[in-house]
């Protein structure tokens, strides 16, 4: 079933604030009673600030998406719904999986506990028992790299230390779907790498992570998809680079026309950054996609199993179901590392690739590798299907392992050959060292 497919689903969800309903003004307990005893009352303020308006977003499981937009577009707001700090004014909402979520730094820490009793906290707070957390506090402390500092009270701790400890108890929780909002631009690089690590675990375990950040290039990097909120609204939700392609293109367009950003809620129109010419105003969600990719696994036809070897042949399966609007439909495959780095990218349109015009309603494409030639190292497929009506997504990550230690990321066709030099030369190195063959019934003439 579809609902069982998706890790969240949100549909028309708006979320609204009542404005304050009594000014700021500075009074005594003497005025106020005088006022009530004279019945006077004190004006309200009427009307809603509207934060979103109408957010429809579907997150497929085991995906990592990422949440772009600018300050103030409503992006920390639709973390707080979908972790249930928030409730939504109205829509439906639905989380399919146990959630746990970094949004703000230290969020839920006591400042005179030790970081262990935080920890201990924090994970009955994350739905864990006293039992199942105390299993599990050498690893998370082991992991927060914090040593002796553990048993110090967290007031005591540097903003990376916060960082570090919150991570730590956050990712080990075993949520199905894991919230990040923006927190790991506190840690050094040492602990970014060893956070990213750790999320890539994530991603090949088929966790669901939810990340919003400014930094578009780590959303090009590893994230499957990316939801841009504008406005109060999902302007555009696919594939990664199509989405900050656009959202980059937008900025630039609104800084060409010095538009002023005022947040969505303070905005009868939202505050939406101007249309990029040649783009749609709405395109369609992934699950409304002409195409949609139903299936994705790589297969080896010798019938060895992961961890593959540099040699093995190899064969991406891609399951697909079309409906009528399929038509110039495109599969693109992209190679990529353990950092989502594309390593090689092609398509059947890149290749000429012969493809009906009208896609059969289900269906299957096979991509071939005669040789798989990656190295000893951790890397992902990603399958996309365009159509003139969207994009489909899939990712599938898999393992290399090569039997002798060589150093790289792919193993060319190659072979060594040692064989004696050419007689010529070997003529003119004997020359050389001065040890030339005599002719037969040599001496001087």
């Amino acid at each position: 079933m579809q609902e069982s497919m998706d890790a969240i689903v949100m549909q028309d969800v708006v979320k609204s604030f009542r404005k304050r309903t009594i000014r700021g003004e500075y009074t005594t307990f003497k005025s106020e009673l005088l006022r009530w005893l004279r019945g006077q009352r004190r004006p309200r303020e009427a009307g809603l600030i509207t934060a979103l308006r109408g957010i429809n977003l579907t997150i497929p499981r085991g995906k990592t998406v990422g949440i772009i937009g600018r300050n103030g577009s409503g992006k920390s707001t639709l973390l707080k719904l979908i972790t249930g700090i928030y409730t939504p004014t109205s829509g439906n909402l639905q989380i399919n999986g146990r959630i746990s979520a970094l949004l703000d730094l230290g969020a839920g820490f006591h400042p005179d506990f030790s970081g262990r009793e935080n920890i201990l906290i924090n994970g009955i707070i994350l739905g864990m028992s006293r039992a199942e957390v105390r299993a599990r506090m050498d690893e998370i402390i082991a992991f927060s790299e914090l040593g002796e500092f553990i048993d110090e009270p967290v007031r005591t701790y540097s903003s990376g230390m916060y960082m570090r400890l919150a991570f730590a108890v956050a990712t080990h929780v075993d949520p199905d779907i894991l919230i990040i909002d923006e927190i790991l631009a506190v840690g050094d690089e040492h602990f970014s790498k060893k956070s990213l690590a750790k999320m890539m675990e994530f991603k090949k375990s088929g966790k669901t992570i939810v990340l919003v950040t400014h930094d578009l290039h780590t959303v090009d990097k590893w994230c499957d998809l990316a939801a841009w909120i504008d406005g109060g609204y999902v302007r555009r939700m696919g594939r990664s680079a199509d989405v900050t392609a656009e959202y980059r293109q937008a900025i630039a367009l609104a800084e060409s026309q010095a538009v002023v950003f005022t947040p969505p809620a303070l905005t009868e129109g939202g505050g939406a950054l101007p249309q990029v010419p040649g783009t749609p105003s709405a395109p369609p969600a992934e699950a409304e996609a002409p195409v949609r990719l139903t299936g994705l696994s790589l297969v080896a036809p010798s019938g060895e199993a992961e961890p593959f070897s540099p040699e093995t042949p190899v064969e991406v399966l891609v399951d697909f179901a079309a409906d009528a609007r399929s038509e110039d439909a495109e599969f693109e495959v992209s190679l990529r590392d353990s950092e989502g780095k594309p390593l090689y990218e092609t398509s059947t349109r890149l290749e000429a690739v012969s493809l009906p015009r009208q896609l059969p309603p289900e269906g299957r494409v096979r991509f071939v590798m005669e040789r798989l030639g990656l190295l000893t190292g951790s890397y992902s497929v990603v399958v996309t299907a365009r159509a003139s009506g969207g994009i489909s997504t899939e990712s599938r990550a898999f393992q290399v392992s090569a039997p002798v230690g060589e150093r790289g990321v792919f193993r060319p066709t190659h072979r060594w050959v040692v064989e004696p030099a050419p007689v010529a030369q070997q003529v003119v190195s004997a020359m050389a060292s001065g040890n030339a063959p005599r002719a037969a019934g040599g001496g001087h003439p």
